[in-house]
């Protein structure tokens, strides 16, 4: 078993920590607000004070947190995860982050003769909590083969890309494809509601068809019961969601009652 150092327990973190320590690995956790880490505190991970201190002995270091800026200070900051991460150890960042930081890290980190990967996610919440993420990877083939069994506890879509910032490129691709998907699905069940369809019965049909996609069939119900809790960090926005009402009566923000019909 690995001694594992995590960083990031915040919405798809701290269900990823928990199959690994549910698989039997040493956890030793740090978030940013002490807070949200309580729960893997208490099912037995170590608290860390710092990420170099949750780097600091460990096998494998892991971090998903916000932003590219929140990656950087994790791990080039004074406490950052290159002070206290040993000799021979990896470190993987399973953020949606910048391509050309991702080869930063992979540099910074080859110059203490530690191996990093680049290992962004796809698949929200959902998929964290079910082990069902695929994992996109760039980095050495040989950190990736070490690094895969734990991958396996966390996703089942797990695949090598290349080297350093290709994991981050092939999320990038990702995202561009699931931005414009979820456009459509919120356009057409708007579309569906102001029609006088229910939206349920929509997805059911639509959903088997040509048309079927992940977003709507997992995020459209989710919508239409009026859940926009994020799947992931996000910057929020007094504009989001785009519709007001409880699901039947959805609207455009701003439309008179004139706009539901």
């Amino acid at each position: 078993m690995s001694a594992i150092g995590w960083i990031g327990t915040g919405v798809m973190g701290k269900s990823m920590c928990r199959h690994l320590m549910d698989a039997g690995h040493t956890l030793t956790v740090f978030n940013r607000t002490k807070s949200k880490a309580d729960e893997l505190v208490a099912a037995g991970a170590r608290w860390a004070d710092s990420p170099a201190e949750a780097a600091r002995g460990n096998d494998r270091i892991f971090t998903i947190v916000g932003f590219p800026d929140d990656v950087e200070e994790v791990y080039f900051g004074e406490a950052g995860i290159l002070a206290g991460v040993r000799r021979g150890a990896v470190v993987v960042d399973m953020t949606t982050s910048r391509p050309s930081l991702a080869k930063r890290i992979f540099d910074a980190a080859a110059a203490k003769s530690v191996g990093a990967l680049d290992a962004p996610v796809s698949g929200g919440d959902i998929g964290a909590r079910d082990a069902a993420l695929a994992i996109m990877v760039g980095g050495e083939r040989e950190c990736y083969d070490e690094a895969l069994p734990l991958f396996e506890k966390m996703g089942t879509n797990i695949a090598y890309m290349g080297p350093a910032g290709a994991g981050q490129h092939t999320k990038m691709s990702n995202q561009i494809l699931i931005a414009s998907t979820m456009i459509g699905v919120v356009e057409s069940l708007l579309y569906a509601a102001k029609a006088g369809l229910s939206p349920e019965e929509v997805i059911g049909v639509i959903g088997k068809g040509a048309a079927s996609s992940w977003s709507i069939n997992n995020m459209g119900p989710r919508m239409v019961r009026g859940n926009f809790d994020p799947g992931w960090r996000w910057r929020t926005s007094s504009t989001w969601p785009p519709w007001a009402g409880d699901g039947r009566t959805w609207a455009p923000r701003g439309c008179t009652g004139s706009c539901r019909s």
